[in-house]
C-alpha cells in the first residue's frame, strides 16, 4: 500500500496540529506515494532499531519520540542523527514521528497509561486552548441538512461523546447579483430576499479546512456567507495528562505497589508519604513535571509521571503523592497501542513492534 494511506489513518487518530510548538511529527524521512509493505514501530529510532528494521525488510519505521527535532543543515553523518538518516535514504526506509499530537488523544498515550492502572472515568487534565472553532453559515432551508451532513462527515460537530451537534435558526437573508455573478436564485442588480437557515457547528482546528470545503461543495450558492470564529472554551477532548479514578480508594503503599506492578519499573521517585487514601489519580507520559499544579488543582490524590527534578517534589507540600516513573518506563506501552490501532485499521498489512528496549537510562540495584 502506499505511504500516504498510513499517514492517513495515523493523522486522523492523531492530527498534527495536536502537537506541542516544540515537536517535529509527521513524515521525517520518505516519499508519501511511495509503497511500503512492513512497518516497525518503535519508541526510538536508534542504530540497533534501524539495523533491525533492515534485518526484518522493514520499509516504514513508525517512531514515538522524532529523530529529528532540530533543522540539518548538512548529512554527512557526523552525528548519531546525521548518521542515522543517512541509513534510512540509503535503504529505502521512511520515517514517521508521532509524539505529543498521540499524547494529547483521551486515547493516546495517557489513555493507556490510565487503563494500565485501571483508571475509570478519564478526563484530560490540561485540555487544550485555541483548538475550538464555531462555523456559522447561512443556507436556503430546503438544502440546510444535505449541507450539515456533509460537514458532520468530516468529524465536525462533535462535542465530547456527542456527535452531529449543532444549532440552527431560521430567518430571511438577503443579495444582489452584480458584476460576474452566476446566481443560482435571484436577478442581476436586483435584491433577493431568501428564506436562510443560520447553522453554528462546532470545529476543532484540524477539521477546518476539511469542514469548509465540504460546505462549499454541498452549498447550492455561488458564494457562501459564513464565519468562522474563535473560541476561548477549552476543548475537553484533547490535552496533556489525563486524570481518572481507581475502582477502590488504597493506601498509598499498595498504590505504589500497582504502580511498579502494572508499569514495570526498576526504581519509583516519590514525594513523601502523608497517610492520605489514593483514590483520584492523574497521569503524564515523558517529562510532566508541568503538569503538578494542574494534578493538584483537579484534587489529584497521586500524579504519575517522570523525570521530575529535585525540587520539584516540594511541590507535592503533603498534598499529593508524586511518582517519578522514568520517561522511557512511562511511555513503555505506546508501541503496543501504535501497533493495535494500525493493525485495527489495516489487519493485512506487516507490522512489528521493535524488540529493541531503547531506555538510555540504566540502573544499579
Amino acid at each position: 500500500m502506499q505511504l500516504k494511506q498510513i499517514i492517513n489513518a495515523l493523522e486522523n487518530w492523531a492530527p498534527k496540529s495536536d502537537a506541542e510548538d516544540f515537536d517535529n511529527v509527521g513524515l521525517l524521512v520518505g516519499d508519501p506515494s511511495a509503497e511500503v509493505n512492513k512497518a516497525l514501530v518503535t519508541l526510538d529510532v536508534t542504530d540497533e532499531v534501524m539495523e533491525e528494521a533492515i534485518d526484518e525488510n522493514a520499509d516504514l519505521i513508525i517512531t514515538f519520540h522524532p529523530l529529528i527535532f532540530k533543522g540539518l543543515k548538512r548529512l554527512s553523518g557526523n552525528s548519531r542523527v546525521e548518521r542515522l538518516v543517512v541509513k534510512a535514504i540509503q535503504n529505502n526506509i521512511a520515517i514517521y514521528a508521532i509524539h505529543t499530537n498521540l499524547d494529547a488523544q483521551l486515547n493516546g498515550v495517557n489513555g493507556r497509561i490510565c487503563s494500565q492502572l485501571g483508571l475509570k472515568n478519564n478526563q484530560i487534565l490540561m485540555p487544550k486552548n485555541h483548538n475550538l472553532h464555531k462555523l456559522v453559515f447561512y443556507v436556503p432551508h430546503k438544502d440546510a441538512e444535505k449541507v450539515k451532513d456533509a460537514i458532520f462527515a468530516t468529524g465536525a460537530g462533535t462535542i465530547g461523546n456527542y456527535a452531529e451537534c449543532s444549532f440552527s435558526l431560521k430567518g430571511e437573508g438577503t443579495f444582489m447579483p452584480v458584476g460576474s455573478a452566476n446566481p443560482t436564485l435571484g436577478e442581476m442588480y436586483v435584491r433577493h430576499t431568501e428564506p436562510e437557515t443560520k447553522v453554528e457547528i462546532l470545529v476543532q482546528g484540524h477539521q477546518i479546512g476539511a469542514a469548509l470545503q465540504a460546505m462549499r461543495d454541498a452549498h447550492p450558492y455561488e458564494e457562501v456567507a459564513y464565519d468562522l470564529i474563535a473560541l476561548k472554551n477549552p476543548d475537553q477532548t484533547k490535552g496533556m495528562g489525563q486524570i481518572g479514578e481507581l475502582e477502590n480508594p488504597m493506601n498509598e503503599d499498595d498504590f505504589l505497589k500497582l504502580v511498579k506492578t502494572n508499569l514495570p519499573t526498576d526504581c519509583i521517585r516519590h514525594s513523601n508519604l502523608s497517610g492520605k487514601k489514593i483514590k483520584k489519580v492523574a497521569v503524564l507520559g515523558g517529562s510532566g513535571a508541568f503538569g503538578i499544579a494542574a494534578a493538584k488543582a483537579a484534587g489529584a490524590d497521586a500524579f504519575v509521571t517522570a523525570d521530575m527534578k529535585y525540587h520539584d517534589f516540594f511541590l507535592a507540600d503533603e498534598d499529593i503523592l508524586l511518582c517519578d516513573i522514568g520517561h522511557y518506563e512511562s511511555e513503555q506501552f505506546t508501541k503496543n497501542h501504535i501497533t493495535s490501532y494500525i493493525t485495527e485499521k489495516f489487519p493485512n498489512f506487516a507490522i512489528l513492534i521493535s524488540g529493541i528496549n531503547t531506555n538510555p537510562i540504566n540502573y544499579y540495584i
